[in-house]
């Protein structure tokens, strides 16, 4: 057993003994539980995080004064050279002679961690929400938890706390929590937010994550909240009879809803099929946990999670600011701020609604128009060097007319439909690859490997079209930070000839309607598949080579299906492979994605076992597929997939 972390003894707050009866320090809970059980009848949007009061007057400063910075480790003051004392109090650092708090002991794991989604589905929509609307989410949630609280009255656990009880600043990624063994004690409820809270005291012996962390100091914080905390922030410990699991499993059931199911407009709008919408929200954690959405893509969907969040906070402190009628200006401020959140809750739904799935952006990107031919009706060529000479042009016809460009984003913001862009070997970007309406041909003159386009950092997108007839020819694409598909064909049609793909997000995206051909090309490196097919789109893949992708980096990729090529069926896209190697991906070679029970029927013991190599059924199965999919598949060469060359899957 691990011991406990230390803190600088000069950063722990000081113990008060004169004033242990003063509430003088509010409690931060931070659970999303009791964010969600807050109400604001004076705002229009309600509190998702429990902010601390401010404590006002006198009490609010001596309560400042018994505080203590706890400064990161790299700058903690040696002896010595701690903060001043304050003229009317003196601040109390830790006594050396008191007794080190032990070790925490280990907490139940949680069932939850290895619950499969159709596991999880059950639970929350045929057990704890079953016949329960939007608005009476907590009334569920709280029902749910008491009865399982009916098992024991009184047990162990470990007190989670907010480390700004404890302290003025800590670095999170060093101090998460402090932990406290206490000992619970469970009462009947009298409400439904009355749940959330427990009667806890100091349990033996001693036991914090911090260890020179004061006994008194963490009586008197207990003094302070009348020894009520939230339970949400209780972890039983192991080594107690199993009903104790049975609490942990409760426990963790309401965390998991309130933190990533949960949406704070959910009791503000009316939903007919509540337990529809927490399925589809449950299909979109487990598509992010097992990489189905790519890494990139789901952080951006945090993000602005997170940012819509912090923007209903802001909201209502805001708000909590104004202390009278408010001005013209405080007025007008005030509904920025709820126009704000009004439109990242609208875009949070649409990415909700479609599941975000592998393709992140549900709205065409490019929203440029075509400028279509030039009034003199000719074409020109673009040449991309730093220098240009008779050399280059040498093969070009003596009527050609020419542009020389020594950066790549002006030559194409200079296309018009019928130019061509003529790239010599060298490193390039261009943010206009990702603004591609016109019908261009972009070629590198030279070994691929040679002419290097990467994608800015900064931007969602690389490579977007939507031109009728696009064409990329002997060129390396290399995908960095960007989180969209390396290429995404929206609309029209795009060719990639000699070209190599090297993607850090997803791969080769068509949606639908819009149709692709790749030819002698290599791609490799996507987190999600390497060719990413979406229902209605139109692909023909000639010798090209699809390798090391679902190249996971942080998501749990035992569970993810994709690989090489993935088909998105229902209207199903039409695809024709010839003389392709697919080999080495994470997922399976081809995977092909059907709702349950939609476009083609097939025994459900055959579909359950999958389209696995070798299986006379299966390869029956696989054979009708393929007719109803108009997939076909010539002279391809599958193998060294982690899972296997083909797949159905049912969504």
């Amino acid at each position: 057993m691990a011991s406990g972390s230390r803190v600088p003894e000069d950063a722990v707050r000081a113990v008060s003994p004169g004033r242990r009866g003063e509430k003088t320090v509010s409690a931060l809970t931070g659970d999303s539980v009791m964010a969600a059980a807050l109400k604001s009848a004076a705002s229009p949007v309600r509190s998702v995080v429990a902010s601390p009061r401010p404590l006002k007057g006198k009490a609010g400063r001596e309560a400042a004064r018994r505080r203590l910075q706890l400064l990161p480790g790299s700058q903690t003051e040696g002896p010595g050279q701690g903060p001043e004392e304050e003229e009317e109090e003196a601040l109390l650092s830790v006594p050396e002679e008191d007794e080190e708090a032990q070790p925490l002991p280990a907490v139940c794991v949680s069932p939850m961690r290895g619950m499969w989604r159709e596991e999880k589905v059950a639970l929350y929509c045929d057990e704890v929400l079953q016949g329960y609307k939007a608005e009476d989410a907590d009334d569920a949630m709280s029902k749910y938890l008491s009865e399982k609280l009916k098992l024991k009255d009184k047990w162990l656990g470990v007190w989670k706390a907010n480390p700004e009880l404890f302290f003025v600043k800590y670095e999170e990624s060093s101090i998460p929590f402090v932990g406290i063994l206490v000992e619970v004690t469970c009462k009947p409820r009298q409400s439904s937010s009355s749940c959330f809270k427990v009667t806890v005291s100091v349990a033996e012996p001693f036991s914090s994550n911090i260890a020179n962390i004061p006994r008194d100091l963490v009586d008197e914080i207990l003094e302070e909240l009348e020894h009520s905390v939230s339970l949400l922030e209780v972890y039983p410990v192991e080594g107690q009879d199993s009903d104790l699991h049975d609490i942990a499993l409760a426990l963790e059931v309401v965390r998991f809803f309130y933190d990533f199911l949960w949406r704070d407009w959910d009791d503000e709008e009316s939903c007919e099929n509540y337990t529809a919408l927490i399925e589809e929200r449950i299909n979109l954690w487990c598509d992010i946990q097992d990489g189905t959405i790519p890494g990139p893509i789901a952080q951006r969907f945090k993000k602005t999670l997170e940012k819509y969040k912090n923007k209903r906070v802001e909201l209502i402190e805001y708000q909590s600011n104004i202390k009278e009628d408010p001005s013209a200006a405080e007025a007008v401020e005030c509904w920025k701020k709820y126009y704000e959140i009004v439109m990242l809750c609208g875009l949070l739904k649409m990415w909700e609604d479609l599941r975000l799935r592998v393709h992140g952006p549900f709205f065409p990107r490019i929203l440029r128009r075509r400028k279509g031919q030039r009034n003199f009706g000719k074409t020109i060529t673009h040449i991309v060097a730093k220098v240009m000479t008779t050399d280059m042009v040498k093969d070009l016809s003596p009527d050609t007319l020419l542009q020389q460009h020594d950066d790549l984003d002006l030559a194409l913001d200079s296309c018009y439909s019928g130019d061509t862009v003529v790239i010599f070997p060298g490193e390039y970007q261009a943010v206009n690859l990702a603004l591609l309406t016109d019908d261009i041909v972009i070629k590198g003159i030279g070994k691929r490997e040679e002419i290097i386009i990467t994608s800015e950092p900064s931007h969602d997108s690389f490579v977007v079209s939507k031109a009728d007839n696009v064409k990329l020819m002997h060129l390396s694409l290399i995908q960095q930070g960007t989180v969209d598909g390396i290429v995404v064909v929206e609309s029209g049609h795009m060719t990639l000839e000699n070209c190599v793909l090297k993607c850090e997000g997803t791969g080769v995206c068509v949606l639908t309607g819009a149709a692709l051909t790749i030819t002698d090309s290599e791609i490799t490196g996507a987190q999600g598949a390497g060719v990413e097919l979406y229902p209605g789109s139109v692909a023909i893949l000639e010798r090209n080579e699809i390798y090391h992708c679902n190249n996971l980096r942080t998501c749990d990729s035992s569970k993810s299906t994709l690989g090489g090529v993935n088909m998105k069926v229902l209207p199903a896209p039409k695809l024709k492979m010839t003389n392709n190697h697919i080999y080495s991906n994470n997922g399976y070679g081809v995977s092909i994605l059907q709702p349950t029970e939609q476009f083609f029927v097939v025994a459900e013991e055959a579909l359950n076992k999958g389209a696995a190599s070798g299986d006379k059924r299966d390869d029956n199965m696989l054979s009708k597929v393929m007719q109803n999919l108009n997939l076909e598949m010539n002279n391809n060469k599958i193998e060294a997939n982690l899972k296997g060359d083909i797949r159905i899957v049912t969504s």
